[in-house]
């Protein structure tokens, strides 16, 4: 009975190869469970074994490559109809040797929105949606830039900025209304996606491609909001992490890491605190926020979140 109520957790680490902007997949193999799926290479850990440890293993076993270069990710549960697992993933970018099978699997280099093998081993399919996510996520700054914003966006459109959130908690709702309006115009053309601030309603009616919420706002809803291809919530604890994975949403800011001018007097969490907040495993990317700046980013990356958050970087 008792094993009926706990069932054996299988601990897996997977690595995610990453090169030129496309990943690699792995199918699996005859005699396997789920043979021909497509899935992201590694194996489970023995005992003993930290889920670096096995991953370093598993793919030299599997694919004949020894790694050199790999930070923590994701941590996803899944629970089959074999087995409950929980899989340790990594980003992988550096290595030596070529990927070669050694298990009678195929590999293919895919990009992410533009898939040619399927069909994906259903634990590796979410993780997709966090490879289409950028390890530098930009918050506006219009608070500070005014009349200055909209060419400094235009800037840092051509520059190349694909991903904003538009934060201007000190306008009144009518001017956010007419900004985000504004922005938007100016986004569309060049491809760049804008989540709106805690306004639902208004990223709705805009068509933005999605919303931030506020860690208040999103304890407050009981489901994720819907008609909305992004949702994402700032968080400053391991419970509003919880609650921002329970939502399904698509990524969560954790901070402050550093002191920052914004939250005076109030003690940051130093990246010994950020570690504590991600021990758990989270499904969904986490980025860093509070004092990032573009060098702290592999920091950031080393400490498993998806990368840094910056709120002043770059707009001048």
């Amino acid at each position: 009975m008792s094993q009926l109520l706990h069932p054996r957790i299988t601990r897996v680490a997977a690595g995610i190869l990453l090169r030129d902007g496309q990943f690699l997949l792995a199918s699996r193999p005859a005699g396997k469970a789920y043979a021909g799926y497509w899935e992201f290479p590694g194996g489970k850990l023995e005992d003993g074994e930290t889920p670096h440890d096995a991953l370093c293993r598993e793919l030299h076993e599997e694919m004949g490559i020894t790694v050199t270069a790999a930070t923590p990710w994701l941590v996803q549960r899944f629970v089959y109809p074999h087995a409950h697992v929980e899989l340790h993933f990594f980003r992988v970018t550096g290595w030596e040797g070529t990927p070669h099978p050694k298990e009678g699997q195929q590999f293919a280099w895919q990009a992410t929105g533009a898939l040619t093998v399927s069909p994906i081993l259903p634990a590796n399919g979410p993780l997709l949606r966090g490879l289409a996510m950028p390890e530098h996520l930009v918050l506006s700054n219009a608070a500070e830039l005014e009349a200055a914003f909209l060419p400094a966006l235009e800037r840092r459109l051509a520059a190349g900025l694909r991903w904003l959130i538009l934060r201007e908690p000190q306008l009144a709702a009518s001017d956010y209304r007419a900004l985000a309006t504004d922005v938007l115009a100016l986004t569309r053309p060049a491809g760049c996606k804008v989540l709106l601030h805690r306004d639902i309603a208004l990223a709705q009616e805009l068509g933005a491609d999605g919303v931030h919420l506020s860690a208040a706002q999103m304890h407050a809803l009981t489901a994720r909001p819907a008609g909305l291809d992004w949702v994402g919530a700032s968080t400053h604890n391991t419970i509003e992490l919880a609650a921002a994975q329970a939502l399904g949403l698509d990524y969560a800011l954790l901070g402050h890491v550093a002191a920052t001018a914004s939250h005076p007097g109030e003690p940051p969490l130093g990246w010994e605190g950020f570690d504590a907040c991600m021990a758990p495993g989270w499904s969904l990317p986490v980025y860093a926020l509070g004092g990032m700046r573009p060098e702290l980013l592999s920091t950031a990356k080393a400490h498993g979140a998806q990368g840094i958050a910056t709120l002043r970087d770059g707009w001048q």
